[in-house]
């Protein structure tokens, strides 16, 4: 009874016949992957495979059913003078079913009605979206239900072959699902795909047979052609990945599209389609607004060294000064916190004003070394964003900063922290700090502190800035490129702005001027 089993020939027509069923399925996989894209995510996968095992009954329905599937090929009506059979008549119905689901989804896709807020993708409902799949599969499972017919003639070898391509299609139409909606390209091309094959059945069902060496040739082209549209893509991507790291792309992409800019040869073509607009470009938010963002963005690359208070420029008060002169700081201090020294540049620690009124108030005499607390110490690499994580733990708003070898390099606050997103915020009779003193002048250039910080200075000129640099300000970008001291009136080209040092004092380059290229000086 089992003879069958041990013939060569019967298992090498259930490998091609396997094969030949999968090939048939593509098409059923692609429309499935787009139907079940338009449900929830939770649902996604539970439509594809109760899809499939619906599409697997009915497979084995029919071929249990053959002598009732042979008699579908009889001629069941006439129309002009053409007999129509049953098969004619599913492969017509399926055929501009096909056509016409191709056609809507491809219009809302060319419509830009396929985001998520499209209210059609969140009213989709699970059944209807299985019943969609069933009777598709019913039209694809009746020409791969034939094939198998005309091959085989075991129906168990059939079975067997539908069994396992079911199978294999179960287990592919998960990453081809996934690989499918993540790009919206081939979303594009599948459809299209489905209407050629939706004509190919409503052509069939006129009785004019297209060869399917036809179809899948054209299909095979294209998708050689897309892919490498997408490999052009990846290249594209890697090199951006190697040219600037994702935050700072991520970045940029932003504060164009704040801009309301288009700069497709820095966009991905995703982005790039967001930006662009027929009419005039507009900016979405106003300069102060973008300026304010552009800091925020800015933060995790930035380090507690690049917003610091040099130690040159802190006001301290050694406590080997006489009474009269240390009377005399207090009576000109401004700030809430005073650095204590001792015949040293380098401090003891601070001392919180609060804590001397209090010890005014009791009468007691004045004190500052009894008074002198250890604030924070941050090394000078360490960025802004664990600086404000640790300044919120230790409920203190100062700290020292130090280099690798425990020199205290300059303070650093939250206020200072807080003004690289919102800008300065002076004291009243405070002096101009260094990081915002820069203005522009009447012929285009620009006067700025040499002390005045990279990251702050390029939110007023795209400075090309090497990534990787060792230092933090406008005289340490001249001294980089000099190598040594500026001295007054020296220029140096840095890509299209030339940078004259105006002003140095004590080796300190105090006043720089920079003057762009011609276009932006207009």
């Amino acid at each position: 009874m089992f003879e069958w089993i041990a013939d060569p020939s019967i298992w090498a027509g259930l490998v091609t016949l396997v094969v030949l069923e999968l090939v048939l399925g593509i098409d059923n996989l692609v429309f499935i992957a787009i139907l079940a894209e338009k449900l929830p995510p939770a649902l996604r996968d539970r439509a594809r495979v109760t899809g499939l095992l619906l599409a697997l009954l009915m497979r084995l329905m029919l071929l249990a059913s053959i002598s009732w599937l042979s008699s579908l090929t009889a001629p069941l009506f006439s129309i002009a003078g053409h007999a129509f059979s049953a098969r004619d008549a599913i492969m017509l119905t399926g055929g501009v079913f096909l056509l016409f689901k191709a056609t809507v989804e491809l219009n809302e896709r060319l419509e830009g009605k396929d985001e998520e807020q499209n209210p059609q993708k969140r009213g989709a409902r699970f059944w209807p979206v299985v019943a969609q799949i069933v009777v598709l599969d019913a039209v694809f499972s009746l020409d791969s239900v034939i094939t198998a017919v005309g091959m085989v003639d075991h129906l168990a070898v059939m079975m067997a072959a539908v069994i396992i391509s079911i199978m294999l299609m179960l287990l592919a139409s998960k990453p081809l699902t996934r690989f499918v909606n993540g790009h919206p390209t081939i979303i594009i091309l599948c459809l299209s795909f489905l209407l050629m094959i939706g004509f190919s059945l409503v052509a069939d069902g006129f009785g004019y047979h297209i060869p399917k060496g036809y179809l899948y040739a054209a299909i095979g082209f294209s998708v050689m052609i897309e892919a490498l549209n997408q490999l052009s893509q990846f290249n594209r991507r890697r090199f951006l990945s190697a040219k600037a790291p994702l935050r700072k792309r991520t970045a940029e992409a932003v504060l164009r599209l704040l801009r309301g800019s288009h700069e497709p040869a820095e966009l991905d073509a995703e982005t790039a389609s967001l930006v662009a607009s027929n009419a005039a470009p507009k900016a979405i938010f106003n300069k102060q607004e973008r300026m304010m963002i552009a800091r925020v963005l800015a933060m995790g690359q930035r380090s507690v060294s690049s917003i610091m208070t040099s130690r040159h420029d802190i006001q301290h008060i050694d406590l080997a000064e006489s009474p009269e002169e240390i009377m005399f700081r207090l009576d000109n201090n401004q700030h809430t916190r005073l650095i204590i020294t001792e015949n040293s540049e380098e401090p003891l620690g601070v001392v919180h004003v609060i804590e001397l009124l209090k010890q005014a108030l009791h009468g007691n005499s004045l004190d500052l070394r009894a008074l002198i607390r250890q604030p924070l110490v941050f090394p000078e690499q360490l960025p802004l964003l664990p600086a404000l994580e640790q300044f919120r733990n230790a409920r203190t708003h100062f700290a020292f900063v130090v280099d690798e070898f425990g020199s205290v390099e300059g303070v650093v606050t939250l206020s200072d922290v807080m003004e690289t997103i919102a800008g300065n915020l002076p004291n009243e009779g405070e002096r101009l700090d260094p990081r915002y003193d820069i203005q522009q002048n009447a012929d285009g250039s620009w006067t700025a502190n040499g002390h005045m910080p990279l990251d702050d200075l390029t939110m007023y000129l795209p400075l090309p800035l090497d990534e990787k640099r060792e230092y933090n300000t406008l005289a340490g970008l001249l001294m980089e490129h000099l190598q040594h001291v500026p001295q007054q009136g020296e220029e140096v080209q840095i890509g299209d702005y030339l940078i004259r040092t105006l002003q140095v004092e004590n080796h300190r380059v105090q006043k720089v001027q920079i003057v762009p290229p011609p276009a932006e000086e207009e």
